[in-house]
């Protein structure tokens, strides 16, 4: 009766009343929320728990305000006297750190529940797999034979793909064609129930087309695949399996999510197929396999923290083996099977991968060596925005001179319309924040002041991510 829960599908209603509620309690209340709830009025807030502390979803990027509720919860108890508990099998490199300098506290568990044993990890190079005649669809033979083998003992597998959709994109074999969206600088996805192009920023979406509209040929090709081509194929290769897929397509409600996953948990379904939704917080007892369909994507974002997050996201889905039972197996495919990342992540080695990027980022003065600081642009003129952009990083250089990185297109460069570009600035540890902030925002009051500014958005995220 004490424990209360917090997340955005309750009501407005619901939540108010939470709120007043809380507002009135005199103790002996229990929250389990999202980020959001680290704002809930608790007067005695004493312990603060954070679950997966790693995960980059803890930091609210959109809308505004934009922070990181991990560092709020550490705050938050430093405020009221009370202790945050960060827990996680992958730490960042930020708490890493502060725990090996003896800012935190650390406690290691250095064995698995039930004494469980980790699972084998085992990397399979898809371009020899290739070569040698090995590869089926988007499948190394040795995966192929591990699903066959598991299956056979009347076991479960679970298997990663970190693109959801039937194909990322579809592309004119002949002239080069792509279907792209025209609202955002972005391929269109093909999904195959039902049959759509679909853009998964704007929401977008058109029927396939039959032939190609810039020559008219029929010769269009799916390029690369997600997890309802890997539904679709799994089922083909292996008839007598139950799949099932659980991604943000078949997960639309909270009924849809508990059925899959209910279905799976008592053995009803035999192979799961899911994106980034089956890393972590499950504990299927019968699952033995897990592959790992395509760890390139992860290594090659374009992204300093790129290395970092594919090692915590192969360690997370790799921890869905093996938790009941011995001679669990993990197998990655990978075209850079001499990747340090891959090296690290097969012999679970946390503390080497930290080290390596810890260096790199010292070195290029990335976080946790620094602070970076986003600005973001958005205008629906493309000229006015690429003007505004140059006179705000020339603004901000003549205060922080090399500091100031851009601007630069964004990944995205255009979302529902608007273009968008972004500046960065990095203000070295050690540097005193709270004066670069003042300095910053007399560059953002003057560029507010500016009569080209008027028809552009301005975003500011401090410690972006």
């Amino acid at each position: 009766s004490r424990v209360t829960p917090y997340h955005s599908k309750l009501t407005n209603r619901r939540r108010t009343e939470t709120y007043l509620r809380l507002n009135r309690s005199q103790g002996g209340e229990f929250v389990v929320g999202v980020r959001s709830s680290i704002f809930l009025p608790l007067a005695h807030l004493q312990l603060i728990i954070v679950d997966e502390e790693h995960d980059a979803s803890y930091k609210q990027a959109e809308p505004a305000p934009r922070y990181h509720a991990r560092d709020c919860a550490v705050m938050m108890a430093r405020i009221f006297g009370g202790r945050t508990l960060l827990g996680s099998a992958t730490p960042s490199l930020e708490t890493w750190l502060h725990a090996s300098g003896g800012k935190y506290g650390r406690a290691t568990l250095s064995e698995r529940y039930g004494d469980a044993r980790m699972p084998e990890i085992i990397v399979s190079d898809t371009l020899r797999a290739a070569r040698r005649g090995e590869r089926h669809a988007h499948f190394n033979k040795l995966l192929l034979d591990k699903i066959g083998e598991t299956l056979g003992r009347g076991e479960q597998v679970m298997l990663f793909q970190n693109r959801r959709g039937y194909a990322p994109y579809v592309e004119c074999r002949e002239c080069g064609w792509t279907a792209r969206c025209p609202h955002c600088n972005v391929t269109l996805t093909l999904h195959r129930a039902p049959a759509r192009l679909e853009c998964h920023y704007c929401g977008y979406s058109i029927d396939p087309p039959a032939a190609c509209p810039n020559c008219k040929t029929q010769d269009i090709s799916n390029m690369g695949f997600g997890t309802e081509k890997v539904e679709q194929e799994i089922a083909r290769l292996f008839p007598e399996a139950r799949v099932a897929r659980l991604d943000r397509d078949t997960s639309t409600s909270e009924r849809a999510f508990t059925r899959i996953v209910s279905a799976f948990d008592q053995h009803r379904t035999d192979i799961m197929v899911g994106t980034q939704i089956i890393t972590k917080g499950f504990d299927f007892g019968s699952v033995s396999l897990v592959g790992i369909l395509n760890a390139d994507n992860l290594l090659n974002a374009p992204d300093f923290r790129a290395s970092e997050r594919a090692f915590q996201l192969m360690m997370q889905v790799a921890g869905r083996a093996g938790r009941r039972r011995s001679g669990a197996e993990v197998v990655i495919q990978t075209s850079q099977t001499d990747h340090p990342v891959i090296r690290q992540v097969a012999a679970g080695d946390y503390e080497s991968m930290a080290r390596m990027q810890l260096a790199e980022r010292r070195t290029f003065l990335y976080p946790p060596y620094s602070r970076l600081t986003r600005f973001m642009l958005r205008c629906r003129d493309y000229e006015r925005l690429r003007q505004c952009a140059r006179a705000m990083s020339d603004m901000l250089r003549r205060k922080f001179g090399s500091r100031v990185m851009g601007p630069v297109s964004s990944a995205v460069e255009t979302i529902r319309g608007e273009h968008r570009a972004e500046i960065l600035v990095k203000i070295e540890s050690g540097a005193s924040f709270d004066r670069a902030r003042a300095m910053m925002r007399e560059v953002v009051a003057a560029a507010a002041a500016m009569q080209e500014f008027k028809q552009v958005t301005l975003s500011v995220d401090v410690d972006a991510q």
